[in-house]
């Protein structure tokens, strides 16, 4: 009987996809001269319960007043996708999000809502905030919006 090799696999591509980063890209922000919010939803975040190893799923609201420099938002995904196979607490890793994009862009405010997907019976909501010294723009800024859970 004659033997089947293996399927070919297909080349490399050329361009291949983009890959996880813990680098965030930024651009000169165009109206320094006002207070105005960007919102950024990341409804996939995954990374993983660093004592079971068990999967965790968040839907991340970022909210940000910029001052001279805005986030890219491809490095902005990439940045979020490199969570997917690290070990981290809920609380750490929204308070690490937030502590790399105010080292990496000085905002006026920023804000992470980070909304984790029930385990255990429990869903958890952290929320973490940073005001630049002095800054006083809160009348552009919505409360955080955390409904009841019931299946997010």
């Amino acid at each position: 009987m004659a033997r089947t090799s293996a399927p070919k696999q297909r080349p490399a591509p050329v361009n291949p996809p983009s890959a996880p980063s813990k680098d965030l890209h930024v651009f000169p922000n165009p109206a320094p001269e006002r207070d105005y919010l960007i919102q950024f939803q990341v409804p996939e975040f995954t990374c993983h319960c660093p004592l079971t190893g068990q999967p965790d799923f968040a839907h991340f609201t970022i909210e940000m007043v910029c001052d001279q420099l805005c986030i890219e938002l491809k490095s902005l995904k990439m940045y979020m996708w490199s969570f997917r196979d690290e070990g981290a607490f809920h609380e750490k890793v929204t308070n690490d999000i937030l502590s790399k994009i105010v080292a990496t862009t000085q905002p006026r405010y920023a804000r992470i809502v980070a909304r984790w997907y029930v385990r255990g019976g429990i869903y958890t909501n952290v929320v973490a905030e940073h005001r630049k010294k002095g800054w006083k723009g809160d009348s552009i800024l919505p409360a955080p919006q955390l409904p009841q859970a019931t299946g997010l």
